[in-house]
């Protein structure tokens, strides 16, 4: 793959990831183990309030195939198929969910040194069709796209962003939710080994008159423990910690606190990923 502008989807990816990532409010548990043909399965239980869920998940990649399957207590079954380079500079990701049989989905990427398209068309009777592209260079990239439904002729979705990227730093801009909102934000490494980051997001909401500002940084206190935090202007307030018991498996303790509303019962989040 070309060492392009990246995809529409990794604009502002930076900035969500630090503010929202591994930010838990219910229980997790994952155990995940690999054998010598290739196969990793992963099991995953959760507990989120009064109801419990679990799934089974298995991946094989065979050369340029990735095979990943996916049975949950619900009875679904999901599949995708993903295939790099069967025409060059090109990924191509089918997914399917059963007993659902229309919820086929077909995904198109191709990645060039200064532009990336993306197209994707849910396969049944009504599809609708996502196209995103951008270009630029993996310094500053313009981005756009939309999703179109066939049947009804309209369209569902139309965003456009610009996102500047430095070796400590990275900012954009998003205007989404056709034309009713806009994001910025900005995310800056506060030391050259980036043990240390800082980011800053506001949202703009146009009909609702709304604004939303957040605050947040991570810090690696050593190699095995990271804290996280976040807070924003309606007074919500969120911390983390991660830490890696043994190599590759990890512990994650997070809350979230109202504070202006300090008598309401905080959130908090547990989750365990274990790779033996």
């Amino acid at each position: 793959m070309s060492k392009g502008p990246g995809l529409f989807s990794d604009i502002g990816k930076n900035a969500k990831d630090l503010l929202t990532k591994d930010y838990v409010s219910d229980q997790k548990f994952s155990l995940s183990t690999s054998s010598d043909t290739g196969v990793a399965i992963t099991s995953t239980a959760v507990k989120k309030g009064g109801l419990s869920t679990g799934d089974v998940a298995a991946q094989y990649q065979y050369n340029n195939t990735l095979i990943a399957v996916k049975f949950d207590t619900e009875s679904n079954i999901s599949t995708t198929l993903t295939f790099v380079d069967i025409v060059p500079s090109t990924k191509t990701i089918a997914s399917f969910k059963l007993p659902d049989y229309n919820s086929g989905k077909l995904e198109v990427q191709y990645f060039h040194p200064h532009a990336t398209f993306t197209t994707a068309a849910a396969l049944n009777q009504s599809p609708i069709v996502d196209l995103s592209a951008t270009i630029g260079t993996p310094t500053i990239a313009f981005g756009a796209e939309a999703g179109y439904e066939t049947t009804a002729g309209k369209f569902t979705k139309y965003t456009a962003g610009i996102s500047i990227t430095k070796p400590d730093s990275c900012a954009s801009i998003i205007l989404g939710d056709k034309g009713d909102s806009i994001t910025a934000s900005y995310v800056h490494h506060l030391d050259q080994y980036k043990k240390s980051t800082a980011v800053g997001e506001i949202t703009r909401r146009f009909s609702r008159n709304e604004n939303t500002f957040t605050v947040g940084g991570s810090y690696a206190v050593d190699s095995l423990t990271v804290v996280k935090a976040k807070l924003n202007n309606h007074g919500k307030l969120g911390a983390l910690m991660q830490h890696e018991l043994i190599p590759k498996s990890v512990l994650t303790i997070s809350s979230e606190f109202d504070t202006k509303a300090l008598d309401r019962t905080p959130r908090f989040g547990l989750a365990l990923a274990l790779k033996p």
